[in-house]
């Protein structure tokens, strides 16, 4: 007997942020996210919850939690891309067909009694969080803010009849010595051409953040699946960013006072809530403190030229000032990541460091009928 259980109250809230500490208990390259965090984010704090339909569900079997889902209907991405386009996301299930037949089912009548004629994701709560399933590089933890999956989900996914709709990659570059003459070369002539880069002012941090909103809608318009960032998740978005931000591995790009470049390198805080095992107490926060000197990753999390700026080196002026910092906190390796497939510039980008693709994930869908 399963039954699909909307949630209602705090304790079936709860019970959605837990289970996956149970389900990955004996997974050594799962990070559980701040069960504390995960509280603010499904509640009414997160500005997201405001503007969209969304409803969580728990999967129960024999009286146990069995799985998870969360159907998601934004009026944005319909209105933006003209499409009748609903998600499924924050997807956890046991490897057993029915549970998961029996999840994606309920999401697919939620979607389709509000008018929706694509189901699609997984979704985390859009393509400004974590999307997609893992499936290549299942050998490694994920970074900071990265999806993370067993490869079972692909093939209930798969049974479900869904299908392919975008690939997203991850590159992976082990710093060296300098950059490759090709990227200084450029970035050179970017500078000859007036470009410069300073770092983020944390005592000016929103002034800073609302230029990378005014930067991130322009750049990222016209991506697939794109939304744009509100006032309100930018300042959601930047209250989390800014205990973790590095001045110097978060860059702004200006030609005669317009800023037209963003670069934000974030360290892999994911070392430190691996050891925090989702608590916060005084135990975890003193691990905290510790770990968190001992982080040597990062993730280049976003890279974004103002369209009329590109093909004018001002990525590689960006990378050249992001080694400077990367060099001088001996950080190991960088992520970047994610990267759509068909993203040819920012692949290009990401190969011209020598870095290597070492992770993709997938986005599926499927018809309403």
């Amino acid at each position: 007997m399963i039954n699909i259980i909307e949630i209602k109250t705090k304790s079936d809230i709860n019970a959605f942020i837990k289970f996956p500490l149970d389900l990955y208990k004996n997974d050594n390259l799962y990070v559980p996210q701040l069960t504390w965090d995960m509280k603010g984010h499904f509640s009414d704090k997160n500005p997201f919850l405001k503007h969209a339909d969304v409803k969580f569900f728990l999967a129960v079997k024999d009286g146990n939690i069995a799985g998870r889902i969360a159907s998601i209907i934004n009026p944005q991405h319909i209105r933006l891309h003209k499409e009748k386009a609903g998600f499924f996301g924050f997807f956890e299930c046991i490897n057993d067909r029915e549970i998961s037949d029996a999840l994606l089912n309920k999401v697919r009548d939620e979607l389709k009694g509000q008018g929706m004629d694509i189901m699609r994701g997984p979704m985390n709560f859009s393509t400004n969080e974590e999307c997609g399933f893992l499936t290549e590089g299942f050998d490694t933890s994920p970074m900071l803010m990265t999806p993370y999956n067993p490869p079972y989900y692909n093939d209930l996914v798969d049974a479900y009849g869904m299908v392919k709709s975008k690939d997203l990659y991850a590159f992976i570059y082990h710093t060296k010595e300098r950059l490759p003459e090709k990227v200084l070369r450029v970035a050179a002539l970017a500078e000859r051409k007036g470009i410069s880069v300073r770092h983020i002012d944390k005592k000016n941090f929103m002034t800073d953040m609302q230029a990378f909103q005014r930067l991130y809608n322009s750049a990222w318009q016209g991506n697939w699946g794109f939304v744009p960032l509100s006032d309100e998740e930018l300042a959601y978005n930047a209250g989390k960013l800014k205990p973790i931000a590095v001045p110097e591995l978060t860059l702004i790009a200006e030609k005669d006072g317009e800023q037209v470049g963003f670069l934000g390198l974030v360290p892999d805080y994911n070392f430190v809530l691996k050891r925090m095992n989702g608590r916060l107490n005084p135990v975890s926060i003193l691990k905290a403190l510790y770990y968190s000197r001992k982080i040597t990753d990062l993730r280049l999390l976003l890279l974004g030229i103002k369209p009329e700026y590109r093909s004018r080196g001002v990525d590689a002026l960006l990378l050249r000032y992001g080694f400077k910092g990367i060099k001088d906190g001996n950080y190991k390796r960088v992520e970047f990541s994610w990267i759509l497939e068909d993203n040819i510039p920012v692949i290009r980008i990401s190969e011209m460091v020598e870095g290597r693709l070492y992770k993709k994930y997938r986005i599926y869908e499927k018809a309403i009928g």
